[in-house]
């Protein structure tokens, strides 16, 4: 009886946790680039000193969807969108070089280049800063331009280049801060090298590839599961109990 009450109380455990996890999903669904997460469940033995007749249910995150979202125009001289299976990298709140495909971007009041979430992008050589202008150009091929202050509508300086990278799919992981990374056991000395290949969509934005029909079922579906572990429960505590008043009639 215990078994099957440690098994009920585990997998409703981790019912919880695979549902906090779609509904991270469907809470991201309007979020640009942000990429959903997978769940998965087994059967795992318990160890210690005794007979392995013990298991217990455990959800984890096998890794993430990395297909691309869907196009949107905005029209927006700051918006940009990768085209192929690559990424732009930015400088996370520890310094570190990340990897994100949200393309809204805005310019600070000291001239750095950020996404809209306040982290710096990187272009050549650090983050990219950019002297006062009058109008800014993004090229496909993630140059940066300006127009000075005072110029010519046609005359442009190339300022920076947005650094656009594409390492190996299985090479990486998203962290808790939902940025893209390499994972530990693939990562590199150096930083990611540029990706001269990859290219740009300006004045377009990738949405979210979180589909809110798909997470909402999963969702339900998780939820009838977590109910039918609780009716497992309570079913090993009245067997308990009705194994109880039989000792007590012996």
């Amino acid at each position: 009886m215990d078994k099957s009450l440690y098994i009920g109380m585990s997998g409703a455990k981790q019912n919880m946790l695979a549902q906090r996890a779609h509904a991270n999903n469907l809470a991201n669904v309007n979020t640009t680039g942000f990429k959903k997460d997978f769940t998965q469940a087994r059967s795992m033995p318990v160890f210690g000193e005794h007979f392995p007749t013990r298991a217990y249910a455990m959800t984890e995150r096998p890794g993430t969807d990395l297909s691309p979202g869907a196009l949107m125009q905005t029209g927006r001289d700051l918006d940009v969108a990768v085209q192929q299976d690559g990424w732009m990298a930015v400088q996370n709140n520890l310094g570190e070089e990340v990897f994100t495909r949200s393309g809204s971007l805005q310019v600070d009041t000291n001239g750095l280049l950020r996404l809209a979430s306040g982290e710096p992008v990187l272009g050549n050589g650090g983050p990219v800063a950019l002297p006062p202008y009058e109008r800014l150009l993004i090229g496909a091929d993630g140059t940066v331009s300006i127009v000075p202050i005072g110029g010519q509508a046609n005359e442009l300086v190339q300022v920076d280049r947005i650094k656009l990278v594409n390492p190996p799919a299985e090479a990486l992981q998203k962290g808790e801060d939902g940025f893209i990374r390499r994972s530990p056991d693939q990562a590199i000395d150096e930083p990611e090298p540029v990706d001269v290949n990859l290219r740009l969509n300006s004045g377009f934005l990738e949405s979210s590839n979180v589909n809110a029909v798909e997470e909402m079922i999963a969702n339900l579906q998780l939820s009838r599961q977590f109910e039918m572990q609780v009716k497992v429960m309570q079913t090993a505590e009245q067997n308990s109990e009705a194994t109880a008043r039989l000792l007590q009639n012996l």
